[in-house]
């Protein structure tokens, strides 16, 4: 029976280790209390006679003693639970049978000892081992009353009494059992759903983790909760601590004030002083017990960029059709304008004449610098020194528009080198110049490229700067938008491709704040080319 109970089969968990360590500090200290109430005070067992105190006292010294080894076992020797379990029980059965001998049988009270070591032994231990403890309980009291009943006159009514503490034995282990079963499924079962959250918990902070919008949780005083490592991207936070948000961005902080007030589900844009960035945010309220609410952080450039790639690749398709579609069409009519010019038929002939060939070099213009568009992502960059390559290009550039050498004037300091594409450069450098001479008074110095070191490490400026009119604030946001111009001349083109050209080769295209005229500044690595 004790190798079908698994006596070596070591099934325990680690709440049962601790249970077992328990249940042997319990019997440590019942046998300590039995110790000390018949060293000090035997006159409290009335029953007892002084040859019977004294055999009482051994029993206690020698229970003490083993359930001390038992206490030492349980926590130095972590194998064969089961048999420590069962060598515990065996303990204690027969100590408190003597015990009960010694203290005249059943109506001495110890018995009910006995109940609850079965009570305990049946929480702490495994398959019917239980029962096993149960029957040795029982053939140890009714062996012990047996015996009684054979020295003295027999007694019916103590033989009833001890068969009620059988049977009290049995259901007490059999109810132990049943509730220790329950407990470890319920223990189970718990353990299972702590795995399970934990799991769930581990998955949505590594899919909160990896998103590309930042998320925040605010509590409703404004101050933030939790955030992932792309909100404290955007926001500029430091580490994983408590902030209030109006540290950090007071108009987000604002617009969370009037959600608060009002609600609704509208999307707010803010910009964040620490990093620079305009976001959009959404709030969103919880089911938490603190009323927390959510906010999504989306980077309002990276949105634009994606618009921008998706913009560049339906360009690509179109350049692929342009290529055949327009440019063999448009060379034609060219080449009969060129025919036509030949013959002279008086001044409104070579009036329309001049206006169709006109109109067809600008729109191959066009499809050149929308075909320039379509390679942009094939960069070669190299380190070009600008003392060298800025002269000439500038002298070709002059003598191509048939201008005097003295328009442009040059200036250099620092580095004066630029990591780029070469034939990327020499478009942006034209279209840049062509721009700037065009709304320009054409005398000279109209015209200043300037070169100097950035204020980063390994960063160079180029600054082409007119004497113009400038550019007014109503244009400023849209100077860079293709086929847009405020000249009747220009294709719209030319400086939205010098700045996607730049975007390409890994430098910045802006419009610097300046008067009169305009000044655009091209900044770039001045090192680093690979």
């Amino acid at each position: 029976m004790l190798t079908s109970a698994g006596l070596g089969a070591e099934q325990f968990s680690e709440m049962h280790w601790k249970s077992l360590r328990y249940f042997n500090l319990y019997r440590f200290v019942v046998a300590a209390l039995l110790f000390f109430s018949a060293l000090l005070y035997p006159s409290a067992f009335t029953i007892l006679s002084p040859n019977q105190s004294l055999q009482h006292l051994a029993l206690a010294s020698v229970y003490l003693v083993a359930t001390a080894l038992a206490v030492i076992i349980a926590y130095r020797h972590r194998q064969h639970a089961t048999v420590q379990l069962t060598a515990s029980v065996l303990v204690d059965v027969l100590v408190m049978t003597m015990l009960i001998h010694v203290g005249g049988g059943l109506g001495s009270g110890l018995g009910s000892m006995l109940l609850v070591t079965l009570a305990g032994a049946g929480l702490v231990g495994q398959g019917r081992l239980v029962l096993f403890y149960a029957a040795m309980a029982t053939l140890a009291v009714l062996f012990e009353h047996s015996y009684r009943a054979f020295q003295d006159d027999f007694d019916a009514a103590g033989f009833f009494h001890a068969g009620l503490f059988s049977a009290g034995f049995f259901a007490v282990a059999v109810s132990a059992r049943l509730l220790a079963r329950r407990v470890i499924a319920n223990e189970a079962l718990a353990r299972q759903r702590g795995v399970d959250l934990n799991n769930q918990t581990l998955i949505s902070q590594r899919v909160i983790e990896e998103m590309q919008d930042g998320v925040v949780v605010l509590r409703r005083d404004g101050r933030v909760k939790q955030n992932n490592p792309r909100a404290r991207q955007l926001l500029g936070l430091d580490g994983d601590g408590e902030y209030l948000l109006a540290e950090y961005s007071p108009e987000l902080a604002q617009n969370f004030v009037e959600w608060c007030r009002n609600g609704g589900d509208q999307d707010v844009l803010v910009r964040v002083p620490a990093s620079g960035m305009q976001l959009r945010a959404r709030f969103a309220s919880t089911e938490t017990s603190e009323s927390d609410v959510l906010v999504y952080l989306e980077d309002m450039g990276r949105l634009q960029e994606q618009a921008q790639q998706l913009k560049l690749a339906a360009l690509g398709r179109l350049t692929a059709n342009i290529a055949h579609e327009i440019r063999n069409p448009l060379s034609a009519i060219s080449h009969a304008g060129e025919l036509l010019r030949e013959e002279r038929r008086g001044e409104m002939y070579e009036r329309l004449l001049r206006i169709m060939l006109d109109n067809t070099q600008r729109l191959e213009r066009i499809v050149s610098d929308v075909l320039e568009l379509g390679r942009r992502d094939r960069t070669y960059p190299e380190l070009i020194d600008l003392r060298d390559s800025l002269p000439l290009l500038i002298e070709d550039y002059l003598v191509k528009e048939d201008l005097s050498v003295d328009v442009v004037r040059l200036e250099l300091s620092g580095a004066a080198s630029l990591c780029f594409d070469r034939s990327h450069f020499h478009q942006v450098l034209g279209n840049l110049l062509g721009n700037a001479l065009r709304h320009s008074q054409r005398i000279a110095g109209s015209v200043r490229l300037l070169v100097c070191d950035g204020k980063g490490d390994a960063q160079v400026e180029l600054h082409v700067i007119d004497d113009g009119d400038g550019v007014g604030d109503a244009h400023r946001e849209q100077i860079f938008e293709p086929f847009f111009t405020t000249h009747h001349r220009g294709t719209g083109l030319g400086l939205y491709i010098a700045r996607e050209l730049c975007d390409a080769n890994g430098a910045l295209l802006e419009l610097q704040a300046s008067a009169p005229g305009a000044d655009f500044c091209l900044l770039g690595r001045s090192s680093g080319c690979q």
